[in-house]
């Protein structure tokens, strides 16, 4: 029998060519704005102007600066304006680590205690400063989800928050940008949104075949647009609009109804990312296919699924077909520019004991029903030695 399940999202997504201009008709009248963004690309690539002209009749308060894997300390500086200021709506205009850093400001905004705690004690975010997003830099689907993650550099800490109150009131996604995106930054979103749904699909448990079929055709989408996004020309604008889609719709919501989800590659490449540095995505591409090959008993009957589905396996027993599409995985890593070992970054035992001893530590068991064991964790990372 499926699961059981609840569906919320209450979204308002605006996808097409010039869609920023709508962003005025979009927040409520008389607003007091905060424009959130990071390291300065949206003023390169023309995003910006076309933002602060649509918002021309609004009072605009901005804050630049938020990091790729934003800081904590740097998100309370924009909480301390968000409540001296009193602001009414927060504008998030960049990537997923600009929209995930915004919903924390607008849930510390309205938080009494301190706002770590939000974090670390997994306390329940009861409200928030409304917000939207204009997306520019597609991969986390952050704009049309409830979640996110920040980090404190200080501490070398790397963790995700949650709440409904956390959705945008709308995303506004415009295909054009992709066009400025730098290849490496491409290559990423390709990898964050493949993994996104790979965690949500290829897990020990039954899906709905709806969803699974939704998952199948993401992952075959992704690995179809790959060339073309990631070639030496910029992409057309079909290709653009078809990928800024893909990943706006790889972690929404829809693929994971129902499904007991996985998440381990994630959260280890949380810790990964906290200690050494490297990109989200750097570590997926590490990680996943590690997941892959130790968790195979586990989730036998849907990598054989994916082998036959996604990447068309026909031929050979059913232990050659699982290990093809592992293959072919992390060589499509590969292909779109990501290292898939730990050597590749001159990484080794040390980090991995780190790891196995801070989830050790926190009693942390991951994956679908808790199936990926710190045991485990160490046989992941060793595999991508």
């Amino acid at each position: 029998m499926r699961n059981s399940f609840d569906f919320y999202n209450p979204v308002s997504l605006h996808v097409g060519k010039g869609k920023i201009a709508k962003v005025a008709s979009l927040i409520p009248p008389f607003s007091k704005v905060l424009l959130t963004y990071g390291g300065g690309s949206i003023k390169r690539n023309g995003i910006y102007d076309q933002v602060k002209t649509a918002l021309k009749d609004f009072e605009v308060i901005e804050f630049g600066g938020i990091e790729s894997n934003p800081d904590y300390h740097t998100l309370l500086k924009a909480v301390t304006i968000c409540k001296t200021e009193k602001i009414d709506f927060i504008l998030a205009v960049g990537g997923g680590s600009i929209i995930d850093g915004s919903k924390f400001i607008a849930a510390a905004a309205k938080f009494d205690k301190d706002p770590w705690t939000i974090i670390i004690k997994g306390l329940p975010i009861k409200e928030a400063l409304p917000l939207g997003a204009i997306m520019t830099m597609p991969a986390t689907s952050s704009e049309m989800n409830n979640g996110g993650v920040i980090s404190r550099r200080d501490r070398k800490e790397k963790f995700p928050f949650f709440s409904l109150v956390l959705f945008p009131q709308f995303a506004i996604l415009d295909p054009t940008v992709v066009y400025s995106i730098p290849k490496k930054q491409i290559g990423n979103g390709i990898v964050d949104c493949f993994v996104h749904v790979v965690e949500q699909y290829i897990t020990s448990t039954d899906n709905y075949k709806i969803t699974d079929r939704f998952a199948e055709g993401e992952l075959k989408n992704l690995i179809d647009l790959a060339p073309a996004l990631m070639g030496k020309d910029i992409p057309d604008y079909e290709v653009c609009a078809d990928y800024i889609l893909t990943a706006t719709l790889g972690l929404n919501g829809w693929i994971g109804m129902g499904a007991v989800q996985d998440w381990a590659a994630h959260k280890i490449g949380h810790e990964l990312t906290a200690l050494e540095g490297l990109d989200h995505a750097e570590t997926l591409a590490i990680i996943y296919p590690g997941v892959m090959h130790v968790m195979k008993e586990e989730k036998q009957e849907k990598l054989l699924q994916y082998a036959e589905n996604v990447w068309h396996i026909t031929k050979g027993t059913d232990e050659e077909k699982i290990e093809k599409g592992i293959h072919l995985t992390e060589q499509f890593f590969i292909q779109v520019g990501k290292k898939v070992h730990l050597s590749d970054y001159n990484l080794g035992q040390t980090v991995i004991d780190i790891i196995v001893n801070r989830f050790e530590a926190r009693g942390s068991v991951l994956g679908e029903n808790g199936i990926v064991t710190p045991k485990h964790v160490r046989k992941i990372l060793e595999n991508r030695l």
